[in-house]
């Protein structure tokens, strides 16, 4: 089969590499236009890009998908299927319909749960003990259309985003293969979501960082987790920003008012959430550099009973 490959982060990236070392007819690579990245806002290829020229792929960087003269591209190629990986744009009706046996997906949760841009975090946010990937065949909705192929991995403890992620990025390359040597022996069957089951994983924002202090400490730690990569977990103390560099769930229990300080000592901080409480063991000010607890308190003394999270 002749194959478009779409993708674009690093999560994309095993899928791409499976295909090629299991010796696909990849005809083409689609990702995003290069990006401003660092301090330096220095122009920067996508993950899937880099590799994709290493493997001496011919690249497309559509600034839209939906640009008529992309699609007319695409069709020239004449594409058996589109495989798309974290693209980041949703693909419109017009381009789906080109590749003679659909486009199939990749989704980093077992669907249909967590739909959306961001299921790897908001199932550790959520606190799912299981999660997983399915491979299904893309409509015009959000992560809505028909299941293909599913496999299930365990949440661990202390698992981040950053973690789940990479597994989850090689259980969906070999999902991938599967699927498509599937649609070659027309073995695939199809399975339609049940949309009373759907629960939804919205792109994640800047200030989903902001500890929300009246949340349990529990739901708080697995934001940390979550977000460990982007964007970190902030509090305020005096109106000054902190980053959460290292925390845990505290033993204490004592009630006080959410981001009540209820002891700052040597190794850690121990503020007071909405159900139980939080030890900040590491952190680090705006535009200041990482600190343990010590080095933190000896410039910037906090008082017991002070609240963090205030503007």
């Amino acid at each position: 089969m002749n194959i478009v490959f779409m993708g674009t982060p690093e999560f994309a990236v095993p899928s791409l590499v499976a295909l090629a070392d299991s010796g696909k007819n990849i005809i083409a690579v689609v990702t995003q236009p290069d990006r401003p990245k660092g301090r330096k806002q220095i122009l920067t290829p996508s993950p899937v890009k880099e590799r994709a020229e290493k493997l001496s792929f011919p690249i497309y960087q559509p600034e839209k998908v939906r640009d008529p003269r992309f699609i007319e591209t695409i069709k020239t190629l004449s594409p058996d299927v589109m495989v798309v990986v974290a693209f980041g744009q949703i693909l419109p009706q017009t381009l789906l319909d080109v590749p003679r046996f659909g486009c199939v997906n990749v989704h980093a949760s077992l669907l249909p749960k967590f739909r959306g841009a961001a299921p790897v975090h908001w199932a550790l946010i959520e606190g799912e003990r299981e999660t997983g990937v399915t491979t299904m065949l893309l409509d015009a909705g959000m992560d809505t259309g028909p299941m293909l192929r599913k496999k299930s991995l365990t949440i661990l403890p202390q698992e981040t985003g950053v973690t789940l992620s990479q597994k989850l990025s090689h259980l969906g390359a070999t999902v991938l293969l599967e699927t498509l040597e599937d649609l070659e022996k027309g073995k695939l069957h199809p399975i339609p979501q049940d949309p009373k089951l759907a629960t939804y994983a919205p792109l994640l924002k800047k200030m989903d960082g902001e500890v929300v202090w009246e949340e349990s400490a529990v739901r708080i730690e697995r934001k940390w987790r979550a977000l460990t990569l982007w964007p970190g977990m902030f509090t305020y103390h005096r109106k000054g920003l902190i980053k959460l560099v290292t925390v845990r769930v505290s033993q204490e229990i004592i009630r006080a008012q959410p981001g009540e300080v209820l002891d700052a000592g040597k190794e850690a901080i121990i503020v007071a959430t909405g159900q139980g409480s939080l030890e900040i063991l590491e952190l680090q000010p705006e535009n200041g550099r990482k600190m343990t607890v010590s080095q933190y308190l000896s410039g910037h003394p906090l008082m017991r009973g002070e609240r963090l999270g205030e503007k």
